[in-house]
């Protein structure tokens, strides 16, 4: 050996070695013999794969985190790359490391605080039911998160100083007692007439109120009518005492049934919330699920209201349906695209069929020239190969022309599948919303002033709308331009959902104008809101290129009367608003509507 300090030199003797030590060339010899020459030491050890099978058996995959990278540690072992499988299970062990430990002496301490406190609807029985439930978990990290929940339950609870603490003897009689007269003789008038109109009234509540909440317990909705029943024919003490006894059943079965319904409500949300993580994890690349990921858990981590259920119900509603529209469009132009590689491999081999037998047209013409004697045994051999020659030409152009197109469809098929799969991936955030501002797009707009003119009619609540109008638009664009035109559109629309209340909402109607739907305000409360934007949009600044530039709106604000369509309501608003930028611009006027009959004026 010339240089054994040369690694090329090493590796041919260790080749050389091995066989003819007649060594299986397994890595693991290869490795020790090269050693051996090279005199050097074998510091690395040998990847121990079993071990770490053994061990990736037994991980815990209590979280999404933990579940994730133990998957990906079993992957890299059954492809056998020992690199991927090494940090992978380093991720794992400092995921360990990371996590913090369940701080049980705050959550102990405030179980204690929880279970003296008094909270409405949460008596002493009921916490010990749904502690004992809790109670019950197979591990330490399923115990603490039940133990969380319940907390939060009993938290949110409001205080009601009236309940007693536990054990102390209510100074309050019960209903029932209240209703028993004196065992001394019959009650007198007034008395008797004050007992049978709240006899009557706990019959009314037992066969209206209560069914109301119990539509999925048929069984107590049937015990609480038998109590009516009873109640309406109690007549003396005695038998106001047995329906005292059976409410006082009832409302132990009650408390039960509420703490189940509470858990289970609990326990349903914690696996949407774990879902919504999971599929979050597992879906990476697929951006069109976002919206639907990121409004759910909006819905879900926030206090539920019918307003925001209902709400994400119609745009889940909505997405779905864009979507498979673009979903079935994306397949199409993907089965395209197969369709035209398809004939150009197909246009290929026959283009290469042909060659091929050219060439050995060429060969035989060749042998036969090779073989000629004389000049006039040649003639012939050459027509041939002139024929042949302008054949494969035309062959040649022919399938340049036809892989020339397929190249142009193809590449047209690409621009169409990149450009639906853009769309696809907005399609969450663009339904119902105007494109360049977020804010609700016409078709959304109507859809909301429905289900906001509906429930104020439903709760005789008022209900406002202001059409708002950015002042000197046209100026500004003229002066820079219409992207600055359109950035001050954009800009506008996020001071005024920065500045609005949760149940307001507000959409781009056309060009500089937007609309503003105010349930629940007034027609004083409702302009008082829209000097507050004008005032909050003059101190944000808004940059046109290098130069700031003051942004102004003009308003008018209306009060929707019941039965009163949206294109009324917003052609007042929008007289309104003509006069405010008549007088002045920057300005707000009312456009009150004294109609008391539900009808648009001049109707």
């Amino acid at each position: 050996m010339a240089d054994p300090s040369n690694p090329s030199e090493i590796a041919r003797e260790t080749l050389r070695q091995l066989a003819m030590r007649r060594t299986p060339p397994t890595p693991d010899n290869y490795h020790k013999l090269y050693h051996e020459i090279a005199g050097t030491a074998d510091t690395e050890a040998p990847f121990p794969e079993r071990f770490v099978r053994r061990i990736a058996q037994q991980l815990p995959r209590d979280t999404a985190e933990r579940q994730r990278l133990a998957r990906q540690l079993d992957q890299a072992l059954a492809a056998g790359n020992t690199a991927v499988a090494e940090q992978s299970l380093n991720q794992y062990f400092a995921c360990l490391v990371a996590d913090k430990p369940p701080s049980w002496n705050e959550l102990i301490a405030n179980l204690l605080r929880q279970w003296e406190g008094r909270q409405l609807g949460w008596t002493t029985a009921r916490k010990r039911e749904s502690l004992d439930r809790v109670l019950g978990a197979s591990d330490a990290n399923t115990l603490y998160s039940r133990l969380q929940a319940l907390l939060r339950a009993w938290g949110q609870a409001p205080v009601d100083p009236e309940i007693p603490e536990a054990g102390t003897p209510s100074p309050v009689p019960s209903m029932v007692e209240a209703d028993i007269p004196p065992l001394g003789g019959p009650p007198a008038g007034e008395a008797a007439e004050f007992v049978a109109a709240h006899r009557n009234l706990l019959a009314l509540t037992m066969e209206s109120v209560v069914p109301a909440f119990l539509h999925e317990h048929p069984d107590l909705v049937s015990d609480a009518g038998l109590i009516a029943r009873h109640a309406r024919q109690a007549t003396d003490a005695q038998s106001l005492s047995v329906v005292g006894t059976q409410l006082r059943k009832f409302a132990h079965r009650l408390e039960l049934t509420a703490a189940d319904d509470a858990e289970i409500r609990a326990g349903l949300l914690d696996l949407l919330r774990l879902l919504l993580q999971n599929i979050d994890e597992l879906v990476i690349d697929d951006q069109w699920l976002s919206g639907q990921i990121e409004m759910l858990r909006d819905v879900v981590d926030k206090p539920a209201t019918p307003r925001m259920i209902d709400d994400a119900g119609r745009r889940l509603k909505e997405v779905i349906y864009k979507q498979s529209q673009l979903k079935h469009n994306l397949t199409q132009a993907q089965r395209m695209l197969k369709e035209m590689l398809a004939g150009f491999v197909d246009q290929l081999a026959s283009f290469a069929e042909t060659t091929g037998s050219y060439h050995d047209r060429m060969g035989e013409c060749a042998r036969k020239i090779a073989a000629a004697r004389d000049i006039s045994e040649i003639g012939h051999l050459l027509d041939e190969v002139m024929t042949e020659t302008r054949f494969i030409q035309l062959e040649a152009g022919r399938s340049r022309d036809e892989l020339s197109l397929a190249r142009q469809q193809a590449l047209a098929a690409e621009a169409q599948i990149s450009t639906l799969q853009k769309e696809l991936d907005n399609a969450s955030h663009l339904v119902r919303h105007d494109q360049l501002t977020g804010a609700l797009n016409r078709r959304g707009l109507e859809e909301v002033f429905a289900r906001e003119s509906a429930r104020a009619e439903r709760h005789d609540l008022p209900i406002c709308v202001a059409l708002l109008d950015i002042d000197n638009f046209k100026k500004l664009n003229d002066t820079h331009g219409h992207q600055a035109g359109d950035d001050a559109l954009v800009h506008l629309a996020r001071v005024v959902k920065e500045n609005l209340r949760p149940q307001d909402t507000v959409a781009r109607y056309g060009g500089e104008e937007f609309v503003i739907i105010l349930p629940e305000a007034t027609l004083e409360q409702a302009d008082q809101t829209l000097v507050r934007l004008q005032r909050e949009l003059t101190r944000a600044f808004f940059m046109a290129g290098d130069r700031h530039v003051l942004i102004t709106f003009s308003a008018g604000v209306t009060r929707r009367s019941n039965g009163e369509p949206i294109e009324a309501v917003l052609k007042r608003a929008d007289t309104a608003m003509y006069e405010a930028k008549q007088t002045g611009k920057n300005r707000v006027v009312r456009a009150p509507n004294d109609n008391r009959t539900g009808l648009p004026p001049g109707s």
